[in-house]
């Protein structure tokens, strides 16, 4: 006679197994510090990059993943990278100031970068700490919540990470050395940069696009402005309207 208990028993064994939490996971990244020519504002010159990419490489990862970030070293600076907000718990030699909690990585060698994401979620960004090589070297951190947590907002269609940054004619770390020499502070930067563009009232920048700005005047007239190409969906209802035609002109 089967016992009355048991299907009791298989139900509490199911939901146990159900509410386990799930393990974190570990992410592994190669980064390959390399010099690559890019050209902005009509100004084409080498920059060194994450594996060739101006930013560099975004991390995605989830609150509790253990996070391995290989660097390898093929430019001819000295390197660090620094995790910029990420709280490091025990483990502050992973946070990337040179000359402070590690010494650079040389070039030819490589150092990974082991650490925790720990009580954290959002979008954060990582950057190289050392001379002005993080004018180039940077990315942005997402960190997403663990498996099975709600974001506390309706998930969206899709995202995209915003870094800002600077852009200079000259290499940056002659300018540095210029400024150093005359006891001034380094010039300014030629404009400033959305995801490494500056926008497309710049010279040589594509005109095939829609605008997009940071709505303070002033930061408009430094180059905080870009913009993102507009294409249609697949979908009827996802076809871009066109302009009505007393639209004023420009």
């Amino acid at each position: 006679m089967e016992n009355p208990l048991l299907p009791f028993f298989y139900f509490f064994c199911l939901l146990g197994f159900v509410l386990l939490p799930a393990e974190a996971a570990v992410k592994n990244y190669q980064f390959n510090i390399q010099v690559r020519n890019v050209s902005r504002l009509c100004h084409d010159k080498p920059i060194v990059t994450v594996n060739g990419m101006f930013p560099g490489p975004t991390i995605y990862v989830r609150e509790g993943d253990r996070v391995l970030v290989n660097v390898t070293n093929h430019a001819q600076y000295n390197m660090s990278i620094h995790w910029h907000g990420l709280k490091q718990y025990r483990n502050g030699w992973a946070d990337g100031p040179a000359y402070i909690t590690q010494c650079p990585i040389k070039t030819g060698n490589s150092f990974v970068y082991d650490f925790n994401v720990t009580g954290q979620r959002g979008t954060l960004w990582w950057h190289a700490h050392i001379f002005w090589l993080r004018a180039t070297v940077y990315g942005a951190i997402v960190i997403m919540p663990k498996q099975g947590t709600l974001f506390p907002f309706p998930q969206p269609e899709g995202e995209v990470n915003v870094l800002l940054g600077e852009w200079w004619n000259n290499d940056v770390e002659e300018i540095v050395e210029q400024g150093n020499k005359l006891g001034l502070p380094p010039n300014m930067s030629d404009a400033h940069t959305i995801n490494g563009k500056p926008g497309p009232l710049f010279p040589c920048s594509d005109k095939r696009v829609w605008f997009m700005h940071c709505h303070l005047e002033i930061h408009t007239s430094w180059g905080l402005k870009t913009a993102f190409v507009v294409e249609n969906g697949k979908g009827v209802d996802q076809s871009v309207v066109p302009p009505p035609k007393d639209l004023p002109p420009c």
